[in-house]
């Protein structure tokens, strides 16, 4: 199977959108909604959509595995801003509709200051050596999670930096209906891009772990291949996300033949979510740490070990999943 792409920018929707003026359902204090029209979008047709792959979209938070201190790191996504006068500039001149002329971006002047680590992410534009915006006004880019760093210490719980592993969510590679939570090599991950999902990401739709016992995983960009997706029209796909058990999922992200990536989004069809239940939730899990565990002595606390406690064991789905002290 070819390696699916990596999600470097903002994925555009397989159907042409348009802004309805009515609240959000997806973020609060938003006043428009953004909804697909039943038009197959050209971007979509460009990358040729009909003989890419579908995969689940998955909701957390997007990270990257690349090289930091001479071995394999997680990195975090940082968006580089603009600052208030250039935020300023910028919805005037969306506002005042005018498309005839290219907005002019100082980077050096107009965006917030970023760590020194912080790289900018692949195939974004570069004008003159700089990153330039996305249609968005934000640089997409990427910061190493360093150890002991608070603000990404959720991030930071599934990687252990001694042994070069990262907890990873998967099929089971001998059955298709199992999931596995294992300890993969990060050299095995190096140059994708994954997604934390867990108790302190985006509302937890999957209902990992506790307060007192957060659990958090990561699953590669495109692990969760649809195999029975309907053809490509609005009223199918609506049907499919409402009626299919396969179909309680988030949303979509097709990936295509050139390493483009196009999404849909259940928000798109004017669909809720999180919902109840969640097709991740309907399959079983078991537990494959694969580690010697003579070789791999790890801090009592860290996830790592419970999991180390609990190897071998089978759970009905995830949410069963309950780690103890």
């Amino acid at each position: 199977m070819r390696r699916l792409g990596s999600v470097q920018r903002k994925m555009p929707c397989v159907f042409v959108t348009e802004v309805k003026e009515e609240p959000s359902t997806k973020r609060e204090h938003q006043t428009f909604k953004v909804l697909a029209t039943e038009t197959v979008s050209h971007k979509a047709l460009d990358a040729d959509i009909y003989s890419a792959i579908p995969t689940e979209k998955v909701d957390g938070t997007c990270c990257y595995v690349t090289t930091y201190k001479g071995q394999p790191y997680l990195w975090a996504r940082l968006d580089r801003k603009p600052n208030k006068l250039a935020e300023k500039r910028f919805k005037n001149f969306l506002h005042s509709k005018q498309n005839s002329k290219e907005f002019f971006w100082n980077v050096e002047e107009d965006f917030k200051p970023v760590p020194e680590c912080w790289i900018p992410a692949k195939e974004i534009e570069q004008l003159n050596g700089n990153p330039m915006p996305d249609e968005n006004g934000h640089i997409p880019g990427w910061v190493p999670v360093e150890k002991n760093n608070k603000q990404y210490c959720w991030h930071s719980s599934v990687v252990n930096y001694e042994f070069e592993i990262a907890l990873v969510l998967k099929h089971h590679p001998d059955d298709s209906g199992l999931l596995e939570i294992t300890a993969v090599p990060l050299s095995d991950l190096l140059e994708q891009t994954l997604e934390l999902i867990g108790t302190n990401i985006n509302g937890n739709p999957y209902g990992l772990g506790s307060k007192k016992h957060p659990l958090h995983l990561l699953i590669p960009h495109g692990a969760f291949q649809i195999r029975n997706l309907p053809t490509l029209k609005h009223s199918d796909l609506l049907s499919w996300f409402e009626g299919c058990r396969e179909g309680k999922i988030e949303g979509i992200v097709w990936h295509c033949n050139d390493g483009c990536l196009i999404k849909v989004h259940r928000h798109h069809l004017g669909l809720c979510w999180p919902i109840p239940d969640t097709y991740m939730n309907s399959k079983p899990v078991i537990i494959n740490m694969n580690l010697n565990k003579r070789d791999c002595a790890f801090d009592t606390k860290c996830l790592f070990n419970h999991f180390s406690k609990i190897d071998h064991q089978k759970f009905s789905r995830l949410k069963d999943i309950i780690l103890d002290e």
